[in-house]
Parts: C-alpha cells; sequence; structure tokens
C-alpha cells in the first residue's frame, strides 16, 4: 500500500568551521579599517588644508562613511559572527580573541544607536567644528552656544541607547576611559586638589623665577623646521610621518607606519610649538609602537584617551621639562635660533620651562596649574549634563570658576570657553582624561625606574631608546587588547594609585622653587 511520500527531516545548515569564521572577521576589519581610513584622511584634510567652503561637503562625506562603518558593525551578520567566535574564544589564537572581544565592547556600544541618528551627530559635529573655528576666530560665543546645546542633547540622547539604566555623562566617561566613572573622577580629582592647592600657594609665597630667556618673536617657518628637530630627537619616524599646520594642534594615525601631527605657531611663544609637539609626538609613539600584527584592525590603536595622554603628558613634561633633557632641547633651540639661545644656560631654561603661573589656555598652562583647568571643564560637563547649565551659562560658569580656581580674569570668550575644540566634536568626558593620564604617567615612570631603567641617564644622553623600549614593552605594543586597568597593574605591579602623581609633582616643584 503506497501512503504517498515520506516526509523528510530538513538537515541543519552546518555551522561554519572556526578558519572559515576567522577569514570572515579578517575581512570585516579590512573593511571597517578601509572607511575609517577615508574619515581620518578627510578629517586631518579638513583641520589643516581644506578652504572654508569645503565644510559642507566634508560634513556629508564623512556622515556617509561613518553610517556606512555603523551599519556594517552593528549588523545583524556581524553580530551573529562574534557571537560564534566569541563561544569559541579557547579555539582562538590571541590575537583574533583579542580583536572579537575589543569589536563585541565595541559594537555593544553602538548597536542600540540608529544609524541615522549616528550620522546624524557626524554631520553636527562636522558643522559645529567649522562654526566653532570662526567663532574662536571672532569671540563669538553666540554664533556656537545653539551648537552646543544640541550636541548636549544628542550626546545624551545616544547615551541612552547605549545604557539607558546610567547616567549618561557616566556612559560617555565610559566610553572614553573604560571603567571610569564619575565616582572614580570625584575622588581623584579630591586627591588632585589636596596636593596642588596647597603646593600652589607655596609656589606663589616663593618668589617667581624667570622666563625671559624664552620670550620675544622667533620666525614662524624656523619654530616648524624646531618642531620637526624635537620629534626626532623624540624618536618618531620621520619617514611615516605627516606635520601640518592648524588651529588646535592633534595627532592621529591609520597604521603603526602612517602618522600625523598638526600643530600651531606662536611666533611670540616659541616653547608652545616645542612641547605641542613633545606632547604630539607621544601619541604618535604610542599608537606607531603598537605591535604591526594589529594594523588594519580594531586593535591597532590606544587603549584609551587616558592611557593616550599617559604618553602625551609623558614626553611633554615627564620628559620634556625634566632638568637632565634641558641641555639637549637647548642644543636643539640653538641650532635654529644661535642668536637668540647661544647665552642661555641650561638651569636658566630649564626653570623657565616649569615656571608656575597660572594662566586662561589650558594647552599652554603649567604643569602644576594643568589639572585645575581640567577641574572646571569636568564641573562644567556635569551641569550640562544634568539639566542645571544651558550653553548660555558657560561663559559664565567658566569665567567663576576661573577666578576661584586660579585666580585669573578671562577677557573674552577666544580665551575662555571657545578655547578648546573638543565640545564641537561632541567629546564630552574627554577632558578628564587628560588629568588621569599625567597620573598614569607618573606610576609607569616609577615603574620604569623601579626595574632598572637608567631614566636620568637616558635623559642627559639625548638618547630616549631606553625609555621607549619600556614603553614599548609594558604599554604601546598591547594596542587595544589590554585594557587600561590591567596594563598599569601589569606593568606597574598594582592598580592604579594616583599617590605617585601627587609626589611627582611635590618632587618636581618643590626642587624647582627651593620650597
Amino acid at each position: 500500500m503506497n501512503d504517498g511520500p515520506r516526509p523528510t527531516t530538513a538537515t541543519p545548515e552546518a555551522e561554519p568551521d572556526v578558519a572559515t569564521e576567522l577569514a570572515e572577521l579578517d575581512e570585516l576589519e579590512r573593511r571597517l579599517y578601509s572607511l575609517g581610513y577615508g574619515m581620518t584622511q578627510i578629517s586631518f584634510a579638513g583641520e589643516t588644508s581644506d578652504p572654508p567652503a569645503s565644510a559642507p561637503g566634508r560634513a556629508e562625506a564623512l556622515a556617509t562613511l561613518d553610517e556606512m562603518a555603523h551599519g556594517l558593525l552593528c549588523s545583524e551578520e556581524t553580530g551573529r559572527l562574534l557571537e560564534r567566535l566569541s563561544s569559541k574564544a579557547t579555539e582562538l589564537d590571541a590575537t583574533h580573541a583579542a580583536e572579537v572581544r575589543v569589536l563585541s565592547r565595541d559594537r555593544r556600544r553602538e548597536a542600540n544607536v540608529p544609524a541615522k541618528e549616528a550620522a546624524a551627530l557626524t554631520r553636527l559635529t562636522s558643522e559645529a567644528e567649522d562654526v566653532w573655528r570662526r567663532a574662536k576666530r571672532a569671540d563669538d560665543w553666540a554664533s556656537f552656544e545653539p551648537y552646543l546645546d544640541r550636541l548636549v542633547e544628542m550626546r545624551g540622547r545616544l547615551a541612552g541607547y547605549v545604557d539607558d539604566s546610567r547616567d549618561p555623562y557616566d556612559v560617555l566617561l565610559d566610553e572614553y576611559e573604560p571603567g571610569s566613572s564619575r565616582e572614580l573622577y570625584d575622588a581623584f580629582f579630591e586627591q588632585t586638589k589636596a596636593c596642588v592647592v596647597p603646593l600652589l600657594a607655596d609656589v606663589r609665597h616663593a618668589g617667581q623665577v624667570s622666563r625671559a630667556c624664552v620670550e620675544g618673536t622667533f620666525d614662524a617657518e624656523r619654530q616648524l623646521e624646531l618642531g620637526r628637530d624635537v620629534v626626532e630627537a623624540e624618536g618618531l619616524d620621520m619617514d611615516g610621518l605627516t606635520i601640518a599646520e592648524t588651529e588646535h594642534p592633534f595627532s592621529d594615525c591609520t597604521s603603526s607606519r602612517h602618522t600625523f601631527i598638526a600643530t600651531h605657531v606662536y611666533p611670540d611663544d616659541i616653547m608652545s610649538n616645542v612641547f605641542s609637539m613633545l606632547h604630539e609626538g607621544g601619541h604618535v609613539l604610542y599608537m606607531a609602537g603598537v605591535d604591526p600584527a594589529y594594523d588594519y584592525t580594531c586593535l591597532r590603536d590606544g587603549t584609551s584617551s587616558g592611557m593616550h595622554e599617559a604618553q602625551s603628558r609623558f614626553f611633554e613634561n615627564v620628559v620634556g621639562r625634566s632638568e637632565a633633557f634641558t641641555p639637549v632641547l637647548l642644543g636643539l633651540l640653538r641650532r635654529r635660533f644661535p642668536e637668540r639661545f647661544a647665552d642661555v644656560s641650561p638651569t636658566e631654561l630649564w626653570l623657565a620651562a616649569n615656571r608656575v603661573e597660572p594662566s586662561l589656555v589650558r594647552t599652554e598652562a603649567d604643569e602644576l596649574t594643568y589639572p585645575l583647568h581640567i577641574i572646571v571643564r569636568y564641573e562644567i560637563e556635569e551641569l550640562l549634563f544634568s539639566g542645571e547649565a544651558k550653553a548660555a551659562d558657560v561663559p559664565g560658569l567658566w569665567a567663576d570658576r576661573m577666578g576661584s580656581y586660579l585666580g585669573v580674569e578671562v577677557p573674552n570668550d577666544s580665551l575662555g570657553a571657545l578655547q578648546d575644540t573638543h565640545w564641537s566634536c561632541g567629546d564630552f568626558g574627554y577632558f578628564p582624561t587628560y588629568a588621569l593620564g599625567g597620573a598614569y604617567g607618573a606610576q609607569l615612570l616609577d615603574a620604569m625606574v623601579g626595574s632598572g631603567v637608567d631614566f636620568e641617564g637616558a635623559l642627559a644622553a639625548g638618547d630616549l631608546a631606553p625609555i621607549r623600549g619600556w614603553l614599548r614593552e609594558n604599554v604601546w605594543r598591547f594596542g587595544r587588547s589590554k585594557d587600561p586597568a590591567q596594563i598599569i597593574s601589569d606593568a606597574c605591579g598594582a592598580p592604579f594609585d594616583a599617590s605617585h602623581y601627587t609626589r611627582y609633582l611635590q618632587r618636581r616643584f618643590t626642587r624647582v622653587y627651593g620650597l
């Protein structure tokens, strides 16, 4: 008896093997890298060489590329691939395992943000950056004010997509420094203030050191040549470096072999460019020091903003303003400006470089008062995101805090709330990492010296290779494969401890001012 065809049981589709899935991951990484490469190049040109009329077209291109990258990372297909590979973590090599972990975290931060919203933020920040540049030149806070309110609202709304169970500002702080929060920064800033405020009072009573040896007018072209000399002495690969001019100095990279520095020269302040180049050079050394095996992957950059700032401020301050390195720096100054520095002594230059003088501009601030500038911005950001302040209140809040914390009067908004580009970029939560980076750097210094590196000897010889070597081995090479807390713990043998920073500040400025 024929009862008709027997029902068939569908054979489940075989799951791809690990090798096939890793090939998919590699292709995903290459595509994400290529989109990021395009955005980096376009952004660099926009900051350094593009004409003002190019802003709308650049904004559209960046928004489209960002939307493509967002869609690729946050697609269901990518989610399934990362889930499958996460479940097979023990079968992966160390590099691919780190890629899966970091990409999964990046995806979690973005997956709930609608692609159109992410693209809208990119458009808004591109427009806001252009408005900010013109507003700063014209001392015109009113033109930037509506953009700041829109950026705060949009960044707060997007933070809710990432994690609606947390305060939006905490979400943003964690974005730039994984594991951080207002609780961490509040405690850190209280410890820092407890050191800086009384030390600053002692310095003010000690009598001011002179900076006459670096005052005057200095040719801009020769300053740019000096800047190249400085980063070459610092140890940068000049064959892979592009240097350009911009309003606000910054650095970036597309790989360990292709890096960028944009600087700004002031004819009446030669040391501004010197220390700016040392600072951005520290960022570049970090990016170029990442394991080349991580090129074209999500691991190729620094692990966090704070760790990045640790490297930049380490070379700007711990190295660049050290007594032992000053003769080397003086030699570079004499090479480009022999008529101005032939009779300057290393001690004169060292004292001038470490002069403590509360000032208006963060990027020109001395090392001791610098964290107070960060606290001003941090507290204003808290007020903006809590709804206790609007953009219209910012100039007044800025003036009040600068007067209270640093004892300076703010004459205009170009030297006040318009001085930094970060808010126009939507980078709320980034400023605190500048101060945290200084503290990381002090702890890394103690670990480096404790491991046997002749730090002072390397500085005096002008050969920073031992210093770079230790940092490459303990920090740089890991890229994003290790989180900042793990890097500090592994490199220093203990968790983050801000007392290294406060002791460092006490040592340096007690010595400079003979306290």
